[in-house]
């Protein structure tokens, strides 16, 4: 599809991919949705922890959050707000060890996870909902994009589109870039998370884990070398990398599907803006404003962009498929 030319404006003084990517974490107040938790039992004896924020509505927006992320964040509160506003149900859900407490199995999340997401589709299906959409932001948007290519014209009937923001759908390329010094605030943040996670592993499967010189790993090309790859039964971190981006799987995508990346996301280089693929593609519309960094665009009204845009386009589309 054409490309589509983005309709958001950074607020003065908010302009620059660094500032809004850090100024929602820091200054944003945003309420909080009436949640109801359950617990979904997995296949492999696991479980993930679902937030619903239901209106008894047959539409149903599922939404998934970032890396070290989890469904209390506020752009994921500030999202289910919007929808809920405009009659949706929402479901936020948490990838495995993100809802405050640890998963059962030894393996860990990781940005191509779209089996999971997978399991919460089919649970939704089966509570009657008619009309499904997927959002996701970073790692969930990457995960929303490579279960709607993966199962491409296979995709269950019930699900009408999806919407990702902020994606590192070439993983390779995005990891390499958050490794760069301009970006050390962010890498930090996410390793101080993520060690935490494997300490918890270590505990919770005694002698299984080599944890020697943890306090070292400073990159994501250490980290998942030393402990994504080889728990997720990947080869080493470049493998892994390359079989959990969605960017291999956008061309299959058959249902209608906004792909939101600013042009100043410190997390985001050149390979992750798929302009060729989008041009080519029915499905796929890709929308990329000049600023917005990662994860942000804020605006000054209590309802950010990002939510609008969402909401303004899940609307359409389930009104034209209703």
């Amino acid at each position: 599809m054409p490309l589509i030319p983005s309709t958001y404006r950074a607020p003065f003084g908010l302009r620059g991919g660094h500032r809004t990517t850090i100024y929602p974490t820091l200054f944003r107040r945003v309420g909080t949705p009436v949640i109801e938790r359950e617990r979904l039992e997995l296949v492999d004896g696991d479980f993930l922890d679902l937030d619903w924020s239901p209106r008894e509505s047959e539409r149903l927006a599922i939404i998934g959050h970032g890396l070290e992320g989890e469904s209390n964040a506020k752009y994921i509160r500030g999202m289910s707000i919007a929808l809920q506003k405009r009659g949706w149900d929402a479901l936020a859900w948490n990838c495995r060890g993100c809802s405050g407490e640890a998963n059962r199995l030894i393996r860990s999340y990781h940005s191509g996870v779209s089996e999971d997401l997978g399991y919460v589709v089919d649970h939704a299906i089966n509570k009657g909902y008619s009309q499904i959409t997927l959002i996701g932001f970073s790692l969930g948007g990457n995960i929303v994009l490579k279960y709607l290519g993966e199962q491409g014209a296979g995709l269950p009937p019930e699900v009408k589109g999806g919407v990702s923001f902020s994606a590192p759908c070439d993983l390779t390329s995005s990891s390499l870039q958050l490794g760069e010094w301009q970006n050390t605030i962010y890498m930090r943040r996410f390793m101080e998370g993520l060690k935490d996670k494997v300490r918890i592993k270590n505990e919770q499967f005694p002698g299984k884990l080599d944890l020697t010189g943890i306090e070292k790993i400073k990159t994501f090309a250490q980290f998942d070398d030393r402990f994504t790859a080889p728990l997720n039964g990947f080869t080493d971190a470049r493998d892994y990398w390359a079989r959990a981006s969605s960017k291999p799987h956008l061309a299959a995508i058959a249902v209608p599907t906004l792909m939101v990346q600013a042009l100043d996301d410190p997390f985001l280089p050149e390979p992750c803006y798929p302009t060729a693929i989008a041009q080519k593609s029915p499905y796929l519309s890709l929308e990329t404003p000049r600023h917005g960094g990662h994860v942000g665009f804020v605006s000054r009204n209590h309802e950010y962009w990002s939510e609008t845009r969402c909401a303004d386009f899940l609307t359409t589309l389930t009104s034209h498929t209703s």
